[in-house]
This record gives C-alpha cells, sequence and structure tokens, in this order.
C-alpha cells in the first residue's frame, strides 16, 4: 500500500520522494487505470487522503473485477 501513498505522506513515512509516483502516472497516462479498494483501506484504517490522486477508490474490489469482467476481461488467480 505505501507504493501509492502521496508524495508527502511517502516522504514522511521514508524520508524520501515516492518513486512510484511518475510510473503511475507515465502508466495513466497510457490509460491504465489503478484502483484501491475501499473497504481494505476501511480495514487497515488508511485515510484514502494520504494516496496519490492517479488512483480511483473503489467502494470495493469485487464490484471494479465484476464490472470488467462484464467487458470482457478476465481474472486470472493464481
Amino acid at each position: 500500500m505505501d507504493g501509492i501513498l502521496d508524495e508527502t505522506h511517502y516522504k514522511t513515512k521514508f524520508g524520501t520522494s515516492n518513486p512510484n509516483l511518475k510510473v503511475i502516472a507515465e502508466m495513466k497516462k497510457q490509460g491504465v487505470e489503478f484502483f484501491v479498494c475501499g473497504q481494505y483501506l476501511a480495514s487497515e484504517k488508511i485515510d484514502p487522503k494520504t494516496l496519490t490522486p492517479d488512483v480511483a477508490l473503489a467502494a470495493d474490489a469485487l464490484l471494479v473485477l465484476m464490472q470488467y469482467q462484464n467487458m470482457g476481461y478476465a481474472l486470472m488467480s493464481f
């Protein structure tokens, strides 16, 4: 979860800039969508305001999975 912290909160926790933000922003420009499960954040008591705005808050990961499966994507579980 730390990889999607915004710059301020990442730097506070690790003392350095978040190296993931540039990659996430570039992938988003290329059409990649990032989601974080709101249920997980709630269970871990993580404030969504501490995360990069490039990651969308989903009410529940299963809802996102169902939506994408309905659009023809396949879930590959290992």
